[in-house]
């Protein structure tokens, strides 16, 4: 029983996306304590923006032909899956950046799929393993707001995590994590705080039901 865990906020402290993630642990950790975590934080600790490229160039590419930076990025992009295959479950922390998915994040799944253990057609290393994915929005994109739709991440990251790499996800979402931060959106205190809450109580709810889909699986 274990769990891997992704974050993918650039920052090291002080993370809306990472605390969330933090209650998911804590939680999990409570119905699973001798459980190992592994961890990579891709926004803190960048995976090279070329190694994509470089990788699915490489696998088209004969094997002695193949040059030392290109077996490098084969070489990592086997490490991802490792870390992918060797864990019962999953934790994503990927906050939305600039209307879109983190390019840390797109950088990790662009290079998660040139292994041959996630191409299509067969069954990937993670499919049917529980997974929580925590992400956080600046300002409030839901339906009947001003910026309606705006949020062009979550649902292309439940489309990989859920469709594609076929894993039993289940989503704690927050808005408004810059209102305190941003002086024009201070009229929306008390409805950020409601939203926080919220997404904390689904954190905690998820992290002990990840346990058990983990072990039920």
């Amino acid at each position: 029983m274990s769990l891997f865990r992704l974050d993918a906020s650039i920052r090291e402290h002080g993370s809306a996306s990472s605390a969330l993630a933090d209650l998911v642990e804590k939680h999990w950790q409570g119905t699973a304590p001798d459980a190992p975590v592994s961890r990579r934080h891709i926004g803190v600790n960048p995976l090279p923006s070329d190694a994509w490229a470089t990788a699915l160039t490489a696998a088209g590419t004969p094997d002695g032909d193949r040059t030392d930076h290109q077996r490098q990025a084969l070489t990592l992009a086997g490490t991802l899956i490792d870390e992918l295959d060797q864990a019962d479950a999953y934790l994503f922390a990927v906050p939305l950046y600039n209307f879109g998915p983190s390019q840390h994040f797109k950088t990790y799944v662009d290079l998660v799929t040139t292994d041959p253990r996630m191409a299509p057609g067969v069954a990937s290393v993670t499919a049917g393993k529980p997974g929580v994915l925590v992400t956080v929005q600046g300002g409030n994109y839901s339906p009947g707001t001003p910026k309606a739709g705006w949020d062009h991440a979550t649902d292309w990251m439940r489309r990989i995590l859920e469709d594609v790499w076929h894993i039993d996800l289940r989503i704690v979402s927050r808005e408004f994590t810059l209102v305190g931060v941003n002086p024009a959106l201070d009229a929306f205190a008390d409805v950020a705080e409601h939203i926080k809450s919220d997404a904390e109580q689904r954190a905690r709810e998820h992290g002990q039901t990840l346990a058990t889909r983990q072990r039920a699986a």
